[in-house]
């Protein structure tokens, strides 16, 4: 049976990976917000979804849905908004009636998350999120691979993440530490997530690098040891970086064997949704670790390295320091 959909952050960057899930799993848009109005994309998916500017006539519809017929009442709501709102807009979603499908990260602080778990105990609803790369053909293979490794093996694993970005990143939420969570949450919680997931619980955590705009550490998960490095400078690419065109350079490697899965995301989102929507999907607790990581790493004391550091930590030319 369809299910009637919101959406929050409409005009946002992963807006449109969420409305091509709700499509494509057969179910109907009905209601959408963003402070922006340039929300021409709703067009193609349908001409009768009400949108609102305005957050708070969002909420009052919402309101008056959940008090309405059945057959009118919101479902789910999936939460595309910037990530210090990614809270406020999951309670939304609780308090009418509905279940939230949230992007990354579901929280920036982890005692959200407690509270939220209590709120799904109060009103019977449930708090899910996208972990997409958990259903990626080539990292589900690889997981199954690591499983059935001898015990006791353990990997040496190197995670460089460098997508280049423009002034206007400062000047935007996602630049801003206490809206978007800093650099380890707003463009690592995936990756992290991702290594978490392969490798087992931390053990051990040690920040190298903490800046406004890279970020670099070691962390000694349960199967395996990480050096890793995140950045938004455009030097800091292997190459020139071209605008438009090859702007992002994205590598693991284990046991110096480099992980290709540059291919293969153009469904991931639908995949998320069809697990949720068949009871599946990724909940509170899947989240948990890879928030909290994130959260220590963004508070963490810069140390000059005792474990072995990432390779573009000399090549930078960066030390350790906040």
């Amino acid at each position: 049976m369809s299910k009637n959909f919101a959406i929050t952050g409409v005009g946002g960057y992963v807006a449109p990976r969420h409305l091509r899930a709700i499509r494509d799993t057969g179910n109907r848009l009905i209601a959408a917000t963003d402070p922006k109005d340039s929300v021409g994309i709703l067009d193609q998916y349908s001409f009768d979804v009400k949108f609102f500017s305005e957050f708070e006539r969002f909420d009052r519809h919402l309101e008056k849905l959940h008090r309405g017929p059945e057959g009118d009442r919101v479902h789910f709501i999936s939460v595309c908004s910037p990530n210090y709102l990614h809270d406020a807009h999951i309670r939304l979603a609780l308090r009418t009636g509905a279940d939230a499908i949230c992007e990354k990260p579901l929280v920036i602080n982890p005692w959200n998350l407690d509270a939220l778990q209590e709120l799904e105990r109060e009103t019977g609803k449930r708090v899910y999120t996208i972990l997409q790369l958990r259903v990626h053909p080539t990292i589900v293979q690889l997981r199954r691979q690591l499983l059935t490794a001898p015990s006791g093996l353990r990997h040496k694993v190197v995670l460089t993440y460098v997508t280049a970005r423009g002034a206007w990143y400062d000047t935007s939420w996602k630049g801003n530490a206490e809206r978007s969570g800093g650099l380890a949450t707003n463009i690592g919680i995936h990756f992290f997530d991702l290594l978490l997931w392969l490798f087992g619980d931390v053990r051990h955590s040690e920040v190298h690098i903490s800046e406004r705009h890279r970020m670099g550490g070691h962390i000694e998960l349960d199967r395996a040891e990480v050096a890793w490095f995140l950045s938004v400078v455009p030097g800091d690419l292997p190459f020139k970086a071209i605008p438009g065109a090859k702007s992002t350079f994205r590598s693991i490697t284990i046991d110096g064997a480099e992980i290709e899965f540059t291919d293969g995301f153009a469904d991931l989102h639908t995949r998320v949704y069809e697990a949720t929507l068949e009871g599946h999907g990724f909940g509170i607790e899947e989240a948990r670790t890879s928030i909290e990581i994130v959260h220590s790493i963004r508070h963490a004391r810069p140390v000059d390295p005792t474990r072995q550091p990432h390779p573009f930590f000399s090549s930078t030319g960066v030390e350790g320091r906040a």
